[in-house]
């Protein structure tokens, strides 16, 4: 990495020399060699990694076009100008498909124990392992291209294995709503360990988080769309085979809708892991169409409710869908930072983002004063508990997020600031699904 460090501090110079600002160029120079680590561990040399990411770097940042351009011997300037960027190695097909099939084996497997789909304990058990039976395989694959060591191998199993005991373990009762909340929330905070995985075990890069945070979002649509397809492919299927037997065509799609959900979530890694160019162009166009519109109904409902109140009051289904709706928000806001690049000076979406957040920070406050209420008059619950809990961490986190996005706009701060804050926030929600999902069953008696 000697020559690396050489041409970097060249860089450096160049950009001191252009005028740009001294904390700037820290922070985009950590930017950078965070991106050169991810495409070092995805298969690159050290100059290969280089070229990627000045290419990257300098499609909005003039001065590193132009550094590129005056070291084009040294650099490959002409491809940093306009060819097309080198691909990772792409050959982790063989080893998505085996990924997938045994992680579509391993809900079969469960049939095998006597489980069946029309089962009332079918759908107890998947319940709670349904992530926990078949993550540890995306796990594996995405930890593939790290290498997997016996230390990294048993940071990422630990979770695991302490998420299956326990979830298996508690003497749930009849109803429960503290098995309801464990259910929603240990799938959050097991993502995690993928996330852990897709790092390399580098959690502490910012970059790396962001490119996670990036991940995450593409995963969800490929595997919406994945979803989409299949459903269609499974319809004309059972409609082709009823002629020729009904119960054949319904054991095929029950087969096949089970297999195929778990295996099309490493397909949907593998497809986001190799076809990055092509998956990383709809999901920021999706975001910048849809922050908008979530900005005009967010200001449109919080006027609405400072105007004329909200009537008797938040009853529970509307609380739910308010929470959903920030954490919604909370996601565009992220994923739209991740689909930026650092040095991009602001734009109208980011003002745009900011009235979203401001909105969205506005309602969570109306939502954390009705709930303040209900459990002085109620007292507390389970449901109440998380309810609390999640909108508290998301007030600290649109918070944090409003002030800085006002930084940002007003030239105080880099946008690096800013994706640093959300990224660093990240295990907080996490690890407040975690208690959710561990501490809060005991607590109230696993009612």
């Amino acid at each position: 990495m000697g020559s690396v460090d050489h041409l970097i501090g060249a860089w450096r110079a160049h950009l001191d020399a252009s005028g740009v600002r001294r904390p700037d160029i820290e922070e985009m120079e950590a930017h950078l060699r965070d991106r050169i680590a991810d495409l070092v561990a995805a298969g690159l040399s050290g100059e290969e990694a280089l070229l990627v990411a000045l290419r990257r770097l300098g499609a909005v940042d003039g001065p590193t076009r132009r550094f590129a351009g005056d070291h084009g011997d040294l650099l490959w300037g002409q491809d940093l100008q306009g060819g097309e960027t080198p691909a990772p190695q792409a050959g982790r097909l063989i080893e998505a498909v085996v990924a997938a099939g045994l992680a579509g084996l391993a809900v079969q497997l469960v049939w095998l124990f006597g489980l069946r789909p029309e089962d009332p304990d079918w759908g107890i058990f998947m319940r709670r392992n349904g992530a926990l039976v078949v993550l540890p395989f995306l796990v594996w694959f995405l930890g593939r291209r790290h290498g997997f060591t016996l230390r990294f191998a048993a940071a990422a199993a630990a979770p695991l294995v302490i998420a299956a005991v326990v979830v298996n373990s508690y003497p749930w009762s009849e109803g429960s709503s503290t098995e309801l909340l464990a259910v929603l929330h240990l799938p959050v905070a097991i993502w995690f360990v993928v996330g852990y995985a897709h790092s390399g075990g580098g959690w502490r890069s910012a970059a790396r988080r962001m490119a996670f945070v990036r991940f995450s979002g593409e995963w969800l649509i490929s595997y919406v769309l994945i979803a989409l397809g299949g459903g269609v492919l499974l319809a004309l299927t059972g409609l082709i085979l009823t002629p020729v037997s009904g119960e054949l065509a319904e054991g095929v799609v029950e087969w096949v809708v089970v297999s195929g959900a778990a295996g099309a979530v490493i397909v949907a890694a593998w497809l986001v892991e190799a076809k990055k160019s092509v998956v990383e162009n709809i999901a920021p166009v999706l975001t910048r169409i849809f922050t908008p519109l979530f900005a005009v109904m967010l200001v449109g409902a919080a006027v609405a409710y400072v105007i004329s109140g909200p009537g008797d009051g938040f009853d529970r289904d509307l609380l739910v869908v308010l929470d959903a709706l920030l954490v919604v928000i909370l996601g565009l806001v992220v994923y739209g930072m991740s689909a930026s690049d650092s040095v991009r000076p602001p734009d109208w979406f980011d003002r745009t983002q900011l009235v979203a957040v401001v909105s969205a920070l506005a309602l969570d406050l109306m939502v954390l004063a009705s709930l303040v209420a209900r459990v002085a008059d109620l007292g507390f619950t389970p449901n109440r508990v998380a309810a609390l809990g999640l909108n508290l961490v998301l007030l600290v986190d649109l918070a944090g997020a409003a002030w800085l996005s006002i930084r940002f706009l007003r030239g105080r701060h880099a946008r690096a600031s800013l994706e640093h804050w959300q990224t660093a926030y990240l295990p907080v929600i996490g690890m407040w699904a975690l208690v959710v999902a561990v501490l809060l069953p005991p607590l109230f008696g696993f009612r």
